[in-house]
């Protein structure tokens, strides 16, 4: 077994590269391989570990490129926008900011990745703050928070990692975290309402560009794919509740459920024709998440073969917490690490679960509380998100780091709710 610093120097290694804008798969490679290195394996040992821990990814990976169907379909058939403009234009004046959060949560929870959903509702935003004259700081913390508070009951990657890391169905994830993220949508708002007056403000000349609206499908259909995929991913927990032996054997997995809703959402918006170009669309914006995962695989790898985990439950023990704050802390720590909920999770799952789950934690709770924990200080700099989000509202490098601090807070409450809900805390 490889000691515990040895992992830790690879770990530090890869996020040294990160920040100096290494590709993140690379950094992520190359830590591992210095980290099998030091802690004393052979070249062979070395690829051996870095081959099975991307090859732990492999079911993930697998469900990811079935997500990417319906998040072709969701992003190119104009369906995402359709859902967001409808959301906002029906809030008045006064609940703008609870509709832009709403808005980026509904589409990060139908499976957009949040910071594609964060550039659909953006545009949206600017022109409302211009209009009532809110600081880009409250619309960011609005748009981010509530794109966070969707995230975690998403059929996205880092849902379908959580779920995988722990062996739990991806809809008990997503049922689990419900109540934080609706505390995670309240707390957004809030914090976007107290901020509203500071920062800067969008130019009253800024001029905006209609999108043309002809060619976009109707509400109705822009939520089918949607809908169709909720029903399907809720079909085995229903089964459970009611006692439905038929509906609770089905057990369909995302790998079907996912690709399905996006090909009935297509023959919703009568845009058959166009789903094989969907389809390619939606696998291309899968790539860079497909071979971030393997990276995380990697590094994983190399923390699962040292000791690392258990010296750290050991930490936590002698520490005088409860063992049970391993699951956020490992989810916080390891998505800070890489700037990435998806990686963090990752990271966090495939190398502290077994530690996790030996502390007599469900799955099902120990997949929330490190999905909640990875949101809280996911969003920094060696991150593409921090820069994605920091582009869409046309904020500065500084003012863009001041929304981190209110974003934490968010990812921090939906945290510290799913620890009480499913950390035998009471």
């Amino acid at each position: 077994m490889i000691a515990w610093w040895a992992a830790l120097i690879g770990l530090a290694l890869a996020i040294i590269l990160i920040l100096f804008k290494v590709n993140p798969v690379y950094s992520l490679m190359m830590g591992s391989i210095i980290g099998c290195l030091l802690g004393g394996m052979s070249l062979a040992q070395t690829t051996n570990t870095i081959v099975t821990g991307s090859s732990g990814v492999m079911g993930t990976i697998v469900r990811v490129i079935a997500a990417g169907v319906l998040a072709g379909v969701m992003m190119e058939s104009g369906a995402a926008n359709v859902i967001a403009t409808n959301i906002v234009s029906h809030f008045s004046d006064r609940l703008t900011i609870f509709a832009l959060a709403l808005s980026t949560m509904v589409l990060t929870g139908v499976g957009i990745f949040i910071p594609v959903a964060v550039l659909i509702v953006a545009p949206i935003a600017l022109e409302v703050g211009q209009k009532m004259h809110y600081s880009k700081l409250s619309l960011l913390v609005a748009l981010s928070g509530g794109g966070k508070a969707g995230n975690i009951i998403s059929p996205n990657p880092n849902t379908i990692a959580a779920a995988k890391g722990f062996n739990v169905e991806l809809s008990q994830v997503m049922i689990a975290d419900f109540v934080p993220a609706v505390v995670g949508l309240i707390v957004a708002v809030l914090l976007a309402m107290m901020v509203k007056n500071k920062g800067t403000f969008v130019p009253a000349d800024e001029k905006f560009i209609k999108k043309e609206t002809k060619d976009l499908p109707s509400l109705g259909a822009a939520i089918t794919t949607p809908l169709v995929a909720v029903i399907l991913l809720l079909i085995t927990p229903i089964g459970d509740v009611l006692g439905i032996k038929a509906l609770a054997g089905l057990n369909i997995d995302a790998m079907y459920i996912l690709p399905i809703a996006g090909f009935v959402g297509t023959l919703a918006m009568r845009q058959q024709r166009k789903f094989l170009t969907y389809m390619k669309n939606g696998l291309s914006r899968m790539t860079d998440v497909v071979m971030i995962l393997i990276g995380a695989g990697a590094i994983a790898g190399l923390i699962s073969a040292s000791n690392l985990p258990q010296e750290i439950v050991m930490l936590v023990k002698s520490s005088g917490v409860s063992g049970t704050f391993l699951a956020p802390i490992a989810g916080i720590l390891m998505a800070a690490a890489t700037g990435s909920t998806s990686t963090g999770v990752i990271l966090a799952s495939n190398s502290f679960s077994k530690s996790i789950m030996s502390l007599g934690i469900s799955g099902t709770g120990a997949a929330a509380m490190v999905h909640t924990g990875a949101t809280v200080i996911d969003q920094l700099p060696h991150g593409n998100y921090f820069h994605v989000t920091a582009q869409a509202v046309h904020m500065q490098f500084k003012e863009r780091m001041s929304v981190v601090v209110w974003e934490m807070f968010v990812g921090l409450s939906m945290t510290i709710v799913a620890t009480l809900m499913y950390g035998g805390l009471f």
